[in-house]
């Protein structure tokens, strides 16, 4: 891990982590309502996961950010339709929906659109506060 050293480090971990929090949406959304013909070749949503990077010296500056680590299908079984003339249908006639929920991924979407957002916002207001300073000196 690279060692935390500013402000921009730490707001530049976390957009880079909500953009790929954003990615996952997207590609859920864009297999929702795919069809399959078996449980187990059904598209299951993904997520990242996340995990606290520490500064080296937390004890003394209590700096820290956040990481994605990996990405893990969820565990949601896909919804199993009735669908005889289906050409990917199974014997008895069922084809199996993507395990994805739409609203949900609808508010994953909001939300990490609204945390990137945020950390815009912190760099922009360091940047105006350090051209405020340097301006000081003149």
């Amino acid at each position: 891990m690279a060692e935390i050293r500013n402000v921009f480090d730490i707001a530049g971990r976390a957009m880079a982590s909500q953009m790929v929090r954003l990615n996952t949406v997207a590609s859920n959304l864009a297999n929702a309502g795919t069809i399959s013909g078996s449980k187990e070749e059904a598209y299951k949503s993904l997520k990242p996961v996340f995990e606290t990077q520490f500064s080296e010296a937390i004890e003394s500056n209590g700096v820290s950010t956040v990481d994605v680590v990996g990405i893990k299908a969820i565990t949601r079984d896909p919804e199993r339709v009735f669908m005889p003339n289906h050409p990917s249908a199974d014997g008895d006639g069922y084809v199996y929906r993507a395990a994805v929920d739409e609203n949900e991924e609808m508010i994953e979407m909001v939300e990490a659109s609204r945390q990137y957002q945020n950390n815009i916002e912190v760099i922009s207001t360091l940047r105006g506060l350090m051209m405020r300073t340097i301006n000081m000196g003149k």
